[in-house]
């Protein structure tokens, strides 16, 4: 049996002793007066040696215990931070003293009551005059010098990952902290907040294979959503001005360190504006969430200095490319493009066109380069098939991407209102998905019949809020900053493992 076996073992027959001693080891409810941190301010002038006679009362998660005879130790965690926790001779009841020693172990949730006092060492402790089961923890926390470090484990086993791992909290206080602020922006500016359906009959609104499930009730097929834009502008069309939603949009594509099958993005819709008000509103929001956030602009991420204050450099894409790789795509000829394309050893996910090989040339070659904020402008028109052409340049349209140490932060436009337009587009679209691109949109009747009412001059933003937060955090990977990212079942995992020969088969006794 491992030692592990044991402790669960053990662990076992103290429930059932408790229980027939008419202890419940999962009692419903106890009556918490006081918080870790909040102690911690408050008697932060007491002086080591210090005595109170105030008498509090916690409750949380026993870290750690030690038992040094006549004394013994415990660290206390609760969902605002840590406090000391201490038994001594004379000072806790020998009945509370003997029932820890038999019945409690470090990851128990217990409720402690006792004074305030700080120890020789400057400790700040609750010296223990009771102390109450709240839960019998049954399986060990990871052990005390190691912590729980493999990051898929880190991972799958997040509720570990929270206790063991004190920075791992902080990280989702923030996140909600960006999320509050984002509203607290957008509301600022008089825009009004909708929600928008997750579950569509058809998908649309951004290049992205959907995923999809089945209504029984129905018997139809629907889509998780790829995006909220399509029903964003519906709501521009009804009569709003300026809205907005937040929620989490599903993409059937690959997971790296920036993507998760699922993600939460920002979309707004900005009524008579068209691209250029939507790039000052982008760097205004991310200098504002970044002050209230963090109380400062700059910021460093992953040993990279970055200033969010704006403003931020503009330049063209084909500027952009001209700057850091001298190619003038401008007078190349398709030919000189899918030579540059083949040197580089770049391949398209969709099929060849100027604008598409372009932007690719963009994305590998200059995108990783920009570092600091940077806004890129100016997109060819044929790979932003929902956004409106320049009036002087149709091979143009106005198209932006605000990029953060060579992310895409998000993707901007002046929004294609021209129902016949749009309905030429959605056609191709649809032509395109027959051809075999999974990413192409299909056609959407009732979208198309919601612009022939008639959608004013608009600009629609979006934003990748895990990447701000991740920037915010100084997190190296989308799965840091998403509570439960979504993760490889590990018996996939494993035979993955094995045929790479990363795990070696054991060889059974004969």
């Amino acid at each position: 049996m491992g030692r592990e076996d044991q402790i669960i073992e053990e662990r076992l027959r103290k429930i059932k002793e408790l229980r027939q001693l008419g202890v419940n080891p999962y009692p419903n409810r106890y009556d918490v007066k006081n918080y870790a941190k909040d102690l911690q301010e408050k008697y932060s002038k007491l002086k080591a040696e210090g005595k109170t006679k105030d008498h509090v009362k916690v409750a949380g998660r026993l870290m750690a215990l030690r038992d040094m005879g006549k004394i013994a130790f415990g660290v206390l965690q609760d969902g605002t931070g840590k406090i000391q926790v201490v038994l001594q001779d004379k000072e806790t009841p020998n009945r509370i003293v003997d029932f820890c020693k038999k019945y409690i172990d470090s990851g128990d949730i217990v409720g402690v009551e006792g004074t305030i006092f700080r120890t020789q060492r400057g400790e700040l402790s609750v010296s223990v005059k009771n102390i109450e089961l709240l839960t019998k923890s049954i399986l060990p926390l990871p052990e005390k010098w190691h912590g729980l470090q493999d990051k898929e484990e880190r991972y799958r086993k997040r509720y570990i990952d929270l206790v063991i791992n004190s920075d791992v909290k902080s990280v989702f206080q923030k996140r909600t902290a960006v999320i509050n602020s984002l509203r607290e922006f957008l509301n600022s500016k008089g825009f009004i907040e909708i929600d928008t359906p997750m579950l569509q009959p058809l998908y649309g609104g951004g290049a992205a294979k959907p995923f999809i499930t089945e209504l029984n009730s129905l018997k139809m097929n629907v889509y998780l959503a790829i995006s909220n834009e399509l029903y964003l502008k519906r709501l521009i069309v009804g009569g709003f001005d300026r809205i907005y939603t937040m929620n989490r949009v599903f993409r059937n594509e690959g997971i790296d360190a920036t993507h998760n099958p699922e993600f939460t993005i920002l979309e707004t819709m900005w009524a008579y504006v068209d691209y250029n008000s939507n790039m000052d509103l982008f760097e205004e929001m991310v200098e504002f969430i970044a002050k209230k956030v963090l109380g400062r602009t700059k910021i460093t991420y992953q040993g990279k200095e970055i200033e969010l204050k704006r403003s931020w450099k503009r330049m063209t894409m084909n500027e952009a490319i001209r700057k850091h790789t001298s190619l003038d795509v401008d007078k190349m000829s398709e030919k000189e493009l899918k030579e540059t394309l083949e040197k580089n050893n770049l391949i398209l996910k969709h099929e060849f066109s100027k604008g598409v090989a372009v932007e690719e040339i963009f994305s590998e070659l200059v995108q990783p380069k920009l570092i600091q904020p940077t806004i890129i402008y100016d997109y060819p028109a044929d790979t932003s098939p929902l956004a409106k052409a320049k009036e002087k340049d149709k091979e143009i349209c106005e198209r932006f991407e605000p990029i953060i140490n060579g992310w895409e932060m998000g993707n901007n436009y002046t929004e294609l209102n021209d129902p016949g337009r749009l309905k030429e587009v959605l056609l191709k679209q649809a032509e395109l998905i027959k051809r075999g691109d999974e990413e192409a949109a299909p056609y959407d009747s009732d979208f198309v019949n919601a612009l022939e009412v008639g959608m004013p001059p608009t600009s629609g933003l979006g934003l990748g809020v895990d990447r701000l937060v991740m920037l915010l955090t100084d997190s190296p990977s989308i799965r840091d900053v998403i509570a439960f990212p979504f993760m490889k079942p590990l018996d996939k995992l494993i035979k993955k493992e094995l045929k790479m020969g990363k795990i070696q088969k054991k060889k059974t006794k004969r």
